[in-house]
């Protein structure tokens, strides 16, 4: 996967993603930004609810598990001293359905955080990170 990340200044960043669409992030105003996108840390744990969520859609559904309304809410806390990286998580799942089986929804959840959701194992994962440095005219 790759994408293009190109500085519009102060701190706002126009990301090129790799499925085509365009994503600005920015800074809050306190933090020296003009607030135009979301911040790094929202989107990760945004990129976590979507993930899990997708994967709980299609895995309901080959489990022939009808879902009239799904929703998440993400909770999240983060260290005091820089990284200010996430210490804690905690995902709620709200799900409407007739006749949801409460063994299939827990078996949904258990194989979306452990198997399938790449976001979520890419959190509790040792990731190799590289770097390379690039001046242009």
């Amino acid at each position: 996967m790759k994408i293009n990340v190109d500085w519009q200044g102060d701190l706002e960043f126009k990301n090129q993603l790799a499925s085509g669409h365009d994503l600005t992030v920015d800074a809050a105003e306190k933090s020296g930004g003009h607030n135009k996108g979301p911040r790094p840390m929202e989107l990760l744990l945004a990129g976590l609810a979507g993930c899990t969520g997708i994967d709980i859609v299609l895995i309901l559904r080959k489990m022939k598990t009808e879902l009239e309304d799904f929703e998440l809410d993400v909770e999240a806390e983060r260290a005091e001293e820089a990284p200010k990286r996430f210490t804690k998580i905690h995902i709620k799942y709200k799900l409407k359905g007739k006749k949801l089986d409460d063994r299939k929804v827990k078996r949904a959840i258990k194989l979306s955080e452990e198997k399938y959701c790449s976001a979520s194992n890419s959190l509790n994962a040792e990731i190799t990170s590289s770097y390379q440095i690039e001046h242009t005219d």
